[in-house]
């Protein structure tokens, strides 16, 4: 197990992978351990092959396990012996060709311009500070894409009026700058004002706080608010700020924006994750002509 606490710590510390993704991995390569250990003729990672490794696959997926789940064992793996390669702890790595299972079709799911609209037009927000922060949240969510994690960690400082611009903190700490447009400018400018009048005597930097205590606002807080204004709107089952984050970017295709503009916008690595938003437009695109086209 050493090569595994060595591989995680290598991962957090020079890589600035997330606690999230060291926990997945360590947690992935302890359990394909656990098999390998329990394979005749004392199998090590000197001497795993890929024929060993196809077997796990298929008695995974025999035993029912997501497709989802054994890819991130298989990424987990890739990323491992890539790492015990370059310290020479290995002479060869058995996952490199190894394809892994077909994931299952995935659509994210959004919710429609016309309800978003009525959401923030609308008069669901309150008057007060924690309505006003609430109504920013999500117009925050919708009007630039950002991911949870990223809002939360959103300080004053990283809001330009002045160039209308946002600098979020994303995955391995990777920054970017997203612009933003009137209407956004508007109700930061407005919360701001809130915000200062509300916790005058702070020192807290960052934007969006709780009310009871003028700390930064958690992760669940952001959550919970989602849920409960987007279920005045639409009935779509996963009501979520990631649902907020589809929306903005299935929205954006829908008005004809460039995929690779979009795919900046969202901080994706590769441009066929942000491809996924064209294939939600295009199931759209299907139910209309369904719908409306008489020998459908």
């Amino acid at each position: 197990m050493e090569d595994i606490k060595d591989f995680v710590n290598y991962l957090a510390n020079e890589r600035n992978y997330s606690q999230r993704t060291c926990t997945s991995y360590n947690r992935s390569l302890k359990e394909f351990r656990t098999y390998i250990d329990s394979l005749e003729g004392g199998v090590t990672w000197q001497t795993l092959n890929t024929d060993m490794i196809r077997n796990w696959v298929i008695s995974e997926m025999d035993r029912g396990q997501n497709p989802k789940s054994v890819n991130v064992t298989l990424s987990a793996l890739r990323s491992f012996y890539k790492f015990l390669l370059r310290y020479k702890r290995v002479v060869q790595d058995p996952v490199h060709n190894l394809q892994g299972p077909k994931k299952d079709k995935y659509l994210p799911s959004f919710v429609k311009e016309s309800d978003m609209n009525r959401l923030i037009d609308g008069d669901y927000f309150p008057e007060d500070f924690e309505g006003q922060r609430d109504r920013l949240i999500l117009l925050t969510f919708y009007s630039t894409g950002v991911r949870l994690s990223e809002l939360v960690g959103i300080n004053l400082a990283d809001v330009d009026l002045a160039q209308c611009q946002l600098k979020v903190t994303g995955k391995r700490n990777k920054q970017r700058i997203i612009p933003f447009g009137r209407e956004l400018h508007d109700a930061f400018s407005g919360y701001i004002a809130l915000r200062h009048a509300h916790t005058a005597d702070s020192e807290e930097q960052a934007l969006f706080l709780e009310t009871t205590n003028g700390r930064r606002i958690t992760k669940g807080k952001v959550e919970a608010r989602v849920k409960q204004y987007l279920s005045l709107v639409t009935t779509v089952k996963r009501r979520t700020p990631h649902t907020l984050r589809h929306s903005f970017a299935t929205h954006m295709l829908n008005h004809k924006a460039d995929l690779q503009a979009v795919k900046e916008l969202l901080g994706h690595e590769s441009i066929a994750t942000t491809e996924i938003y064209t294939h939600t437009t295009l199931e759209e695109l299907k139910e209309m002509y369904n719908q409306a086209h008489p020998r459908a």
